[in-house]
């Protein structure tokens, strides 16, 4: 994605999808709050998007009922006939809650948020914290080790496959998908070279759903198999787009939130040291951490109902919208010296987990890893370090999520 419209004098051509701006991007977000906090660029699909990079104008975009998330609800006939082509087998996964906008996502969200209540989150701490050790003991005394393939990612990994139903044996499978899914950029050679892959998920997602509906078990597959909400029941492409999406969710943010967390804490030993001397501000460090390094680059897509102005600039009818959650989380009119990690900053209104009424369903449960991840591994560990410069990191690409392959890390 390059930007268009800006100066070259003033903005250099930056591709915001690329792992080179995953790197770094708050140079450039800085700029744009400042001259350009509303501007237009071009996806790698050739579609126009626009990124809004001001806090106060996220929080609008992210709860104004003119900015839907369902495409078809939003764009006229001729504007969805010029929407990058969406191969059937993918079709079904539309039918998720993410891209619903009310009443249909207040009924599927219904049908789903009990499971997440900080209530049962609170029942499954010993879990997590029986999963962190585990894991960390495998890791032993080994002088290197990587916390993403060793750590941050088996943990959330395993915690949403048994929230599931989905056996253990089987969370690798998944795991490989889901990065297949989330890197693709729906231009035509990554969408083909992605479908294989969202075919096996797919594929593997419906026989779960099949052998729930024979054989319930106590697990989240069989209650979303047999919920109902006022006498509805969730279709067989509701099912699917849920499971699917809960999958992927479920881990996927986690992962980046304890890697980026962890990394960010090693570059500030003296945060570091506070919370390892104090582990009783994993709640606010926590917080923190998901403002300064979150997970997500941006919200989710969305697009206008009508044409909308947002800080002077009026985005057209129809327009494709990206609310920049990385760049609000650094805006200097909301948080004192946001370039700055302070474990114990108060308040932290940041806006990683999102706002309004798509506000993160799974927030109690991300929020339960992240600090038992990040307290367990400072506890067991000594003197981690990071074991190859921070420029030697290879980050993923993709507009959502932001994060690193690997991080290699050292202990003694």
């Amino acid at each position: 994605m390059t930007v268009a419209e800006l100066p070259r004098t003033r903005f250099e051509n930056v591709n915001i999808y690329s792992p080179t701006h995953k790197a770094d991007p708050f140079p450039l977000y800085t700029r744009l709050r400042a001259e350009r906090p509303v501007f237009r660029v071009s996806m790698p699909d050739g579609q126009t998007a626009w990124l809004v990079t001001r806090y106060d104008d996220v929080v609008s975009v992210l709860k104004d009922e003119r900015i839907a998330k369902d495409r078809f609800r939003a764009l006229s006939s001729q504007q969805l006939k010029k929407q990058p082509w969406v191969p059937g087998i993918v079709r079904p996964l539309f039918n998720n809650m993410l891209d619903s906008d009310p009443p249909r996502h207040t009924r599927l969200r219904a049908l789903v948020q009990n499971a997440f209540t900080p209530r049962r989150v609170e029942a499954m701490h010993d879990r997590i914290q029986t999963l962190a050790d585990g894991l960390l003991d495998s890791i032993g005394d080994r002088r290197r080790f990587d916390l993403v393939r060793d750590y941050a990612l088996p943990l959330p990994t395993t915690v949403i496959a048994e929230i599931l139903g989905v056996p253990v044996k089987d969370r690798h499978k998944f795991q490989r998908w889901s990065k297949a899914v989330v890197s693709m950029n729906w231009s035509s050679w990554h969408t083909l070279k992605g479908l294989p892959d969202v075919w096996r998920f797919l594929r593997y997602v419906r026989r779960l759903v099949n052998l729930r509906r024979t054989a319930p078990t106590d697990d989240m597959i069989t209650d979303l198999v047999q919920a109902k909400e006022e006498g509805d029941q969730l279709s067989d492409d509701e099912l699917v787009a849920m499971i699917f999406l809960l999958l992927i969710a479920g881990h996927e943010t986690t992962v980046n939130l304890i890697t980026n967390g962890t990394m960010s804490l090693l570059r500030h030993p003296g945060q570091l040291w506070k919370l390892r001397d104090n582990p009783t501000l994993i709640e606010p460090a926590l917080e923190e951490l998901l403002r300064y390094a979150g997970p997500l680059d941006t919200a989710t897509e969305r697009f206008t109902r009508e044409d909308v102005t947002i800080a002077g600039v009026t985005i057209p009818s129809g327009s494709l919208v990206f609310a920049v959650l990385s760049s609000a989380n650094r805006d200097e009119t909301q948080f004192a010296d946001p370039d700055e990690l302070d474990i114990t900053r108060t308040p932290n209104r940041h806006l990683s987990f999102g706002l309004g009424i798509h506000f993160c369903l799974g927030a109690p449960l991300a929020r339960a890893e992240g600090q038992i991840a990040i307290n367990t591994l400072l506890r067991r560990t000594n003197n981690l370090q990071l074991a190859v410069p921070v420029g030697d990191l290879k980050w993923r690409g993709g507009q959502l999520f932001r994060g690193v392959k690997s991080l290699p890390l050292s202990q003694s």
